[in-house]
């Protein structure tokens, strides 16, 4: 995404928005303040930072302790799990702007500077993701995720291909769209960002916004079979008139090969990290 000097005056000439990060955790004591730093370190003026920590006995609480003077609010206590800690987190959030941050993942630097302004520009965008880089346990680069812009028919008929660590969207989306469903706790994010397409626009920039993590015991690679469920129920919802086993077979090879050709044709596959993954994939 290139801002020209004419648009970085008009973003100055307006207040940012202000970004409500939350941060659901734990037991992941080993990256959580590395995750914190990212987020703060960014010095966004209008930063609104949540912590919901699940109740951790590793030492989590003593971390977020030690940086609850930059928080609107945290708590470290059982909370349902994932989803509902994200929900609890958005119940406290006042921003305009709202995105959740894994807490084993990182923002890049100038990242929420960059959604502040995007969301100036555009007022016609209810959400925007950009591209992520796949890291190992001791973040080194493993892979980096390019993506193509969202269309709705390659991702009903593909996979949920929009990373979450680098999502961003309006609090009157997330209003409009319900919120998070807390029955899906490993796809909850697919079933958002689905509803968001059936009542607004969700956007792409096609720059690198966060490092995701993949290491062995990343919760959608150790419950992938219940993951794999969540997501077939969200899809179907969907697939109504088109349930019959050969058109349902037809409308995924057509979009497979509608994404394999976009992503070849805007330089999206990294083939030099493969080696890497493979060992991560293997370990």
């Amino acid at each position: 995404m290139q801002i020209n000097s004419s648009k970085r005056n008009y973003c100055a000439m307006k207040t940012l928005p202000k970004i409500s990060v939350v941060v659901p955790s734990f037991n992941q004591a080993k990256y959580l303040e590395l995750t914190l730093r990212s987020i703060l370190d960014q010095n966004y003026p209008g930063l609104e930072l949540i912590v919901i920590d699940g109740g951790s006995k590793d030492g989590s609480a003593d971390i977020i302790h030690n940086y609850e003077q930059h928080m609107k609010f945290w708590c470290s206590e059982p909370d349902g799990g994932q989803t509902q800690g994200i929900i609890k987190g958005f119940s406290n959030a006042t921003g305009e702007i709202l995105c959740f941050l894994n807490s084993d993942d990182l923002f890049e630097p100038g990242v929420l500077q960059d959604v502040g302004q995007y969301f100036i520009q555009h007022p016609d965008a209810d959400a925007v993701y950009g591209n992520a880089l796949w890291i190992d346990v001791e973040g080194k680069a493993l892979r980096q995720q390019k993506e193509i812009p969202f269309n709705r028919f390659i991702w009903l008929y593909t996979y949920n291909y929009i990373p979450g660590m680098s999502m961003f969207w309006r609090r009157t989306a997330y209003d409009r769209a319900g919120g998070l469903n807390p029955a899906f706790q490993l796809a909850f994010d697919a079933d958002l960002w689905i509803r968001f397409s059936d009542h607004g626009k969700i956007k792409h920039v096609a720059r690198q916004w966060s490092r995701m993590r993949f290491y062995p015991d990343q919760k959608n690679r150790r419950f992938r079979e219940q993951s794999d469920r969540e997501d077939l129920a969200i899809r179907s919802r969907y697939w109504k008139n088109h349930a019959a086993p050969k058109t349902l077979y037809l409308r995924r090879k057509i979009a497979i090969n509608i994404r394999v050709l976009w992503r070849l044709l805007t330089g999206c596959y990294s083939l030099g990290y493969s080696r890497n993954l493979e060992k991560v994939e293997k370990a």
